[in-house]
């Protein structure tokens, strides 16, 4: 992986490659931000301009042996660590293949796509103590080649208390030319006494820019829906990337969404209930993806009806249904419209009862709608 492959993150790599520069690269990062924002390609970028033996001004050169093991997932002073159902497998080294594998497919994927390779069952994965004493197993070797010890710790925040606790010596005072990586998308789940002795990188979302341009050169998109999905992804290309490979669910999703307010407007009660039903009925990634969608909507009205439409970014479809759309999305009920979808998807992650929310959201919306 080299920086030139990275989607967008302009700034966090210049600031990656001034601290090899400046031999200012700190012991322990923190990582912080959605695994679709790319912290993961980003960090290998980084680990292979650390390992390179003919790096350029800003890049690895992608030729030498080191960034060769790097680029395949084998350099030997490279290691990862990464949550697994602790039924199947107590340390990540039982499933290093299907790592190697989801990387080289796609780095950007989150943790239930991980956990849709590594269990069939969906269990809850986590890095548990028999995986902190492999971690301490590694980096007791002596390097290899002579350089770094680096190991990267992905999601650490499935770390339990108990191998978060025997990290904390080591991350401290780690042995000489021995780096940390610590991924994580939610730091309100990391310990205290771990983000003390990291420093910390925040992993912003990818400039729109960037993203449809991605969008166009990977996929073949036409700029106009290129833009379009990279403003509603909004700056995620794991989403993105779903999307795009779904085929129709862009399509689905904006006829669910013009369907409901459609028979919120009417006040067609039988329609609104057969509409929560067909909606329970979708899969849960797909009822968040509509949730996301209609915020995106929301959105989109607004920039819509204060900007003379000049910030709006939908395709030509969706621009035909926002012009009648728009004019009920109102400062009257923004918030109340937001506020009904962003609790509905909490509650979705948190397995409420699905016929029962749409049911409620439904008819929030058709009470929110009459009130522009």
């Amino acid at each position: 992986m080299q920086f030139k492959n990275i989607i967008g993150q302009a700034e966090i790599k210049n600031r990656l490659i001034q601290s090899k520069k400046e031999n200012r690269v700190s012991h322990a990062q923190l990582w912080l931000g959605s695994p679709g924002y790319g912290g993961l390609p980003t960090a290998l970028a980084y680990i292979q301009f650390l390992f390179c033996e003919n790096p350029g001004e800003n890049d690895s050169c992608g030729l030498c042996s080191s960034c060769q093991k790097v680029q395949k997932l084998q350099h030997p002073d490279l290691h990862f660590s990464f949550p697994t159902v602790l039924a199947e497998a107590k340390t990540s080294d039982v499933h290093y293949t299907e790592w190697r594998n989801q990387i080289l497919e796609n780095p950007y994927f989150d943790l239930k796509k991980w956990v849709d390779t590594i269990d069939e069952k969906g269990r809850k994965p986590i890095i548990g103590t028999e995986e902190s004493q492999n971690i301490l197993k590694k980096l007791r070797l002596k390097s290899f080649e002579g350089s770094y010890k680096i190991m990267l710790i992905w999601m650490a925040e499935e770390m339990n208390e108990t191998c978060a606790n025997k990290l904390l010596k080591i991350l401290e005072e780690p042995p000489e030319n021995t780096l940390f990586f610590l991924l994580c998308e939610n730091i309100d789940r990391m310990l205290p006494t771990i983000i003390s002795r990291t420093q910390l990188l925040r992993v912003s979302q990818i400039d729109h820019t960037s993203l449809s341009a991605a969008l166009i050169e990977q996929f073949g998109m036409h700029l106009t829906e290129a833009d379009a999905l990279a403003h509603f992804c909004e700056g995620n290309w794991s989403v993105a990337r779903e999307m795009v490979q779904s085929g129709s669910l862009n399509q689905e999703l904006r006829d669910y969404f013009i369907e409901g307010f459609r028979f919120a407007y009417k006040k067609d009660v039988l329609g609104m209930m057969n509409w929560a039903n067909r909606i329970a009925g979708l899969g849960k990634e797909d009822q968040k993806s509509f949730l996301r969608y209609g915020l995106h909507m929301f959105r989109q009205s607004v920039l819509y009806n204060y900007t003379q439409n000049q910030l709006v970014r939908l395709s030509e479809e969706e621009m035909k249904f926002l012009v009648n759309f728009s004019k009920f999305v109102t400062g009257n009920n923004l918030e109340g419209l937001t506020t009904s979808f962003s609790e509905t998807h909490y509650h979705i992650d948190r397995n409420a009862n699905q016929k029962i929310l749409f049911t409620d959201l439904i008819f929030q919306v058709m009470k929110l709608i009459h009130m522009h």
